[in-house]
């Protein structure tokens, strides 16, 4: 990602004040490596007035820091061009691997189909197909971690697809494909196991609807 002010300032680097410049501005580093640490933990792509709100900052400056970081990663700041990008997507800012590298990182995860999933992948799985359609900060909110890599390996895998969006966040929303119904032996998601009598009394009981 290139900005206008790029040719009057030359490669930007880090000058004694320990500032990198983003154009014609100056991003304090302290606030660059803040922002990399919010951006590292969020599962939805984040608008440049949330970023604002969550550091202190005003959105012009929200704005100076992304744009800042994303050329870096590119390696448009005299820096190696890294296999993540921070792009815009879906109206905010957001880390991603990087597309070139897709192929490589879609080999990795899925590499040994039949090797079993992780704990966290079962919990996710289990998620999803007792509260279909859900949300990625749904299952977040009810397994209380960040679930976004669990999901991109059972999407790559194909035990889940993407299903519309939610009505009220326009959040993307996931439910179990039949991949899933095949690899559990199951004919519909009608055969899923009643839970409840497993749970805790009072406890949110999640149900397919």
């Amino acid at each position: 990602m290139s900005d206008s002010g790029t040719e009057a300032t030359g490669a930007a680097g880090a000058d004694p004040a320990g500032e990198v410049l983003a154009g014609e501005a100056a991003v304090d580093t302290t606030l660059l490596t803040a922002l990399e640490a919010v951006l590292m933990v969020v599962d939805e792509p984040l608008e440049s007035a949330e970023v604002a709100q969550a550091l202190g900052i005003t959105p012009a400056e929200a704005l100076a820091a992304l744009t800042e970081l994303a050329a870096d990663y590119d390696g448009d700041r005299g820096s190696r061009r890294r296999g993540f990008e921070l792009r815009r997507a879906a109206g905010g800012w957001r880390i991603y691997s990087r597309a070139d590298h897709h192929g490589t990182v879609a080999d990795f995860i899925t590499a040994g189909q039949s090797a079993k999933l992780s704990q966290a992948a079962l919990e996710t799985l289990a998620v999803i197909a007792y509260r279909q359609p859900v949300t990625r900060a749904r299952i977040s909110a009810i397994r209380g971690v960040n679930v976004d890599g669990v999901v991109r390996t059972l999407l790559l895998r194909g035990l889940i697809v993407e299903s519309g969006a939610d009505a009220t966040s326009g959040a993307v929303q996931f439910v179990t494909s039949r991949v899933f119904l095949e690899s559990m032996g199951l004919e519909s998601l009608d055969e899923l196991p009643d839970i409840a009598p497993y749970l805790p009394a009072g406890d949110d009981v999640p149900t397919v609807d």
